[in-house]
């Protein structure tokens, strides 16, 4: 039904453009020279507020009309069994809700099966005013706009201020996003370190990670939050991953742009970049089911004890899925260095091996800082290779041959678990909050290194 409207709203908004060029020229009598704006700006300006007009009102009628219905609902459960508590008349609530979209709900009962019935009855009503408010809203809106169109009228001004109002309130949306993002981490953050009385010292350097199993009664066991295996782990799978990734990924850029002929290059980066393509859960099962067994046996071989779970294996295969974010960028940056560079190195007798070396390289050093950090933040919030491969229990140890795991993988066992979320969500919160400073703090040393070179070489 949805779907629907949004058709109709884009159609209107068609319609309304081809009537207000249509309008704009008959206005003149097809004398263009004599309209203050083209024909197709008139158009766009009736298109753009009919289009504008129509998808706002559906997004804020939905919404607000769904919020009633779930109070309308909500107040019809707590009418029929007054002592229920807040989780469980949510719980019958998803039930209805479930029953009604012919979804299969965890327990039906006449309660559930009668607000299925009346969830259904209102939430047919919500489609269809949703839909004909939001078709009435574009077509009063292309209707008034296209009235105002003459000779005289502004359409271009109009329209292209329109359309900067509308960048800037998707630029400020994802400012906002960003924002609420950090206050929620920040928010959360304090309120688990209130929970463990601001013992914060214990959390970073603590080397006990079980804080689900030290909840008494709503408060956390300071003594079971150090997260320092968890930091541990994942700054031994990152460096694991970018020791097989950097060398390999920008010698490949290196050999793709200066040295490979275009026949080898055509095919070359294609298959390299395929790589980027493979889901994660693939490198996890190679992970798991041939490098870890191949590492264990390999190590056994010479008298190792390796774990048949490695931060090892978990390692190398991270860094072959991060090889193609390397080599591509850095591909693309080499061949960006202007070839004046290159040939004033020629023409002063440096090799070509020199040359990549002593210019080329130096002054590509922004975008390759720039990609090999895009690698590392690919590594840290990398989950479903660690889980696989590395294992998830937190092991404090600096032996790449054990078992180990990280903070992404620890955040979405918080989450995912059947602990209750309020009591989770601090662990988790503050875990996702330490890996944002870390990852800010890593962005600006990277600033700080590209603004210095791009300074030298621009």
């Amino acid at each position: 039904m949805l779907s629907f409207a949004v058709l109709m709203i884009f159609a209107s908004s068609l319609v309304f453009f081809i009537a207000g060029r249509a309008k704009a020229v008959q206005s003149v009598n097809g004398a263009y020279a004599t309209l203050h704006s083209r024909p197709s700006y008139h158009g766009m300006y009736s298109s753009l507020w009919a289009l504008l007009v129509g998808m706002l009102l559906l997004l804020v009628v939905s919404v607000v009309w769904s919020n009633l219905n779930d109070r309308v609902l909500m107040g019809a459960v707590l009418d029929a069994a007054p002592d229920i508590s807040k989780i469980d008349a949510e719980l019958v609530l998803s039930d209805a809700k479930s029953i009604a979209q012919g979804n299969i709900a965890s327990k039906t009962d006449a309660l559930r099966s009668t607000l299925a019935q009346q969830a259904s009855a209102i939430e047919g009503q919500r489609l269809w005013g949703s839909v004909i408010i939001s078709i009435l809203g574009a077509l009063f809106a292309g209707l008034l706009t296209n009235r105002q169109i003459d000779r005289d009228f502004r359409a271009r001004n109009r329209s292209e201020k329109l359309v900067t109002g509308v960048l800037m309130v998707c630029a400020i949306i994802a400012i906002l996003t960003t924002i609420g993002i950090v206050l929620s981490l920040i928010f959360e953050t304090l309120r688990f370190f209130n929970q463990i009385e601001w013992q914060w010292w214990k959390f970073l350097f603590g080397t006990t990670w079980s804080p689900l199993s030290g909840v008494h009664d709503g408060v956390l066991d300071a003594d079971k939050v150090g997260a320092a295996p968890l930091f541990v782990g994942t700054f031994m799978i990152t460096i694991i991953a970018m020791i097989v990734a950097v060398p390999i990924g920008l010698f490949a850029a290196i050999y793709l742009s200066d040295f490979a002929s275009p026949r080898v290059r055509l095919w070359a980066k294609p298959m390299l970049e395929i790589l980027a393509g493979i889901p994660t859960v693939v490198y996890g099962f190679f992970a798991a089911i041939t490098v870890a067994p191949y590492i264990r046996g390999f190590g056994e071989s010479i008298g190792l004890s390796v774990a048949s779970e490695s931060a090892l294996a978990a390692g190398v295969v991270m860094g072959i899925m991060i090889i193609p974010f390397i080599s591509s960028l850095s591909d693309d940056v080499i061949n960006a260095v202007p070839q004046s560079l290159r040939d004033g190195s020629y023409g002063l007798g440096a090799t070509k091996a020199e040359t990549i070396r002593q210019v080329v390289l130096p002054a590509a050093l922004p975008g390759i800082v720039s990609a090999i950090l895009l690698g590392v933040s690919r590594a840290v919030g990398e989950t479903m290779i660690v889980v696989m491969a590395a294992g998830q229990g937190a092991n404090l140890t600096a032996n790449p041959l054990e078992a180990v795991t990280t903070v992404t993988v620890q955040i979405v066992m918080l989450i995912t678990g059947d602990t209750e979320a309020s009591t989770a969500a601090g662990p988790a919160f503050t875990l996702g909050f330490t890996l944002f400073c870390v990852t800010l703090g890593l962005n600006v040393i990277a600033l700080k290194v590209v603004r210095k070179y791009r300074e030298q070489y621009d």
